[in-house]
């Protein structure tokens, strides 16, 4: 008898515990979203939403989705119970990304099209103020200590620094060409940088303001102006990061201390943005022309799943 339980205790603990997490992904060309269960690896609805959505993430309490409909240039709140639609957001024209503030109650969205940052309060759910960028604003990250925003500007070719406590734009760093999105170390002592055309990702120093690397990626049979850096996330513990490279069809895992490349993983067509599980255990890859999500194993640096979602998936957030 003793046996039998042994046995069932150490079966149990070899089986991996089910992952509970929902996947929500913006379909750019679909008008929609499409909801998967990551434990099954299946898509399990289809939400209609307004024109070409692609910034998306969750209020800090979960209840609530936030979309980029650029083509409505609102940003749409949608239950995550139901999936209807229960507020746009006014933004400025054509919003393309957005950053949710530490605190969770203001949201600072990129209006490409006015090159303009607006920051809607959204206990109100009014504009708080706006702040004029370069032009065609994308990527958006708030410092860990609050007190910067940053915007990158495609056209200019600089990533603008909004100063919060005056709210103005009190500096602008060169990048290289089209930069898409930036991204915060968890410490806040780097900025990372996706320019998109010039083919890197570039670090800048907070403290200075000023680029301090600059990282290159190369994949044998992989033409140079196929790799096209746009999305990053950190893993949880801040070791790596999953840098989507666009058109290369592949994901490069960064490690975050040496700045070396451990695995460029294949995924689908024109990756656009990538997610990563709350376990630091997955990454999901949303694949623009082949319309699926790549599920990422990180450690074994592989694709273990293939989701079909909507047409034109463009951003991904994960909802533990």
């Amino acid at each position: 008898m003793i046996k039998h339980v042994v046995a069932g205790l150490a079966l149990a603990v070899a089986i991996p515990s089910v992952r509970a997490e929902t996947l929500y992904v913006s379909n750019e060309r679909g008008n929609s979203i499409s909801v998967i269960d990551a434990a099954t690896m299946q898509t399990v609805a289809t939400w209609p939403v307004g024109g070409r959505p692609r910034g998306i993430t969750l209020t800090k309490d979960g209840k609530y989705i936030l979309l980029c409909a650029s083509n409505d240039h609102a940003v749409q709140m949608i239950d995550r119970a139901t999936g209807k639609v229960v507020a746009d957001l006014p933004s400025g024209q054509d919003p393309e990304q957005f950053f949710l503030s530490r605190d969770g109650r203001t949201l600072f969205v990129a209006n490409e099209d006015n090159a303009a940052l607006t920051a809607i309060d959204l206990d109100s759910r009014k504009v708080a103020f706006q702040v004029d960028v370069g032009k065609e604003p994308e990527g958006v990250a708030q410092s860990p200590d609050g007190k910067w925003v940053v915007v990158t500007s495609e056209d200019d070719g600089v990533v603008n620094w909004i100063d919060l406590t005056s709210k103005t734009m009190v500096d602008a760093t060169e990048t290289d060409q089209r930069p898409r999105h930036v991204e915060f170390t968890a410490d806040g002592k780097e900025l990372w940088i996706a320019a998109e055309m010039g083919g890197t990702v570039q670090i800048a120093d907070p403290a200075t303001r000023k680029i301090v690397e600059t990282l290159h990626f190369a994949i044998p049979g992989v033409q140079d102006y196929q790799l096209l850096p746009c999305g990053i996330r950190f893993t949880p513990d801040g070791k790596t990061a999953v840098v989507a490279l666009g058109r290369a069809n592949h994901v490069a895992l960064v490690d975050v201390a040496t700045r070396k490349v451990r695995a460029y993983v294949p995924v689908g067509k024109r990756v656009w943005h990538v997610a990563i599980s709350p376990d630091g255990a997955r990454a999901f890859a949303a694949n623009g022309l082949s319309d699926n999500v790549s599920v990422i194993d990180l450690a074994a640096g592989k694709v273990v799943g293939t989701v079909a979602v909507g047409a034109g998936p463009w951003g991904i957030a994960v909802a533990p």
